[in-house]
């Protein structure tokens, strides 16, 4: 098991900044997702997010509670995405758990994907990741 650490991530204009303080970094289970809200959000094949304690997150904030690009978009399927307003870089997303998208952390690497969710949405000429798991639906 790995030792506590803070990985830090911003979007691109580096308006939204945070840290993600976790005691482990098996903490972060991250996985790919190939379902279409994903693909959409995104505007890829796939989605990258790890989910993460929700207290292991904070935004830097300059002035009041939450920084002041912070915009919130609420789906039909409940999952709210946390984005920049300025640059539009999605941060974090959340429904029934709290994800946080791996693309804007500096070192993204530090947390290499454990699984496959919605394989059964993955484009047909895209690979699937050996050595993790690989799901066709999220509950199966």
């Amino acid at each position: 098991m790995s030792s506590p650490t803070s990985l830090k991530g911003s979007c691109t204009c580096k308006a939204l900044q945070y840290t993600l303080s976790l005691p482990s970094l098996d903490e972060a289970r991250t996985t790919l997702c190939h379902c279409s809200s994903c693909r959409r959000a995104f505007g890829t094949n796939y989605g990258l997010t790890a989910k993460v304690p929700l207290d292991s997150f904070s935004y830097k904030v300059t002035n009041g509670d939450t920084p002041e690009t912070l915009k919130k978009y609420k789906q039909k399927n409940g999952v709210t995405r946390e984005f920049c307003d300025n640059c539009g870089v999605f941060i974090c997303e959340y429904g029934v758990l709290p994800l946080r998208h791996v693309g804007s952390l500096d070192e993204p690497e530090k947390i290499p994907p454990k699984g496959e969710f919605f394989c059964k949405e993955r484009a047909s000429w895209m690979p699937e990741i050996s050595g993790v798991f690989h799901k066709r639906e999220i509950k199966e």
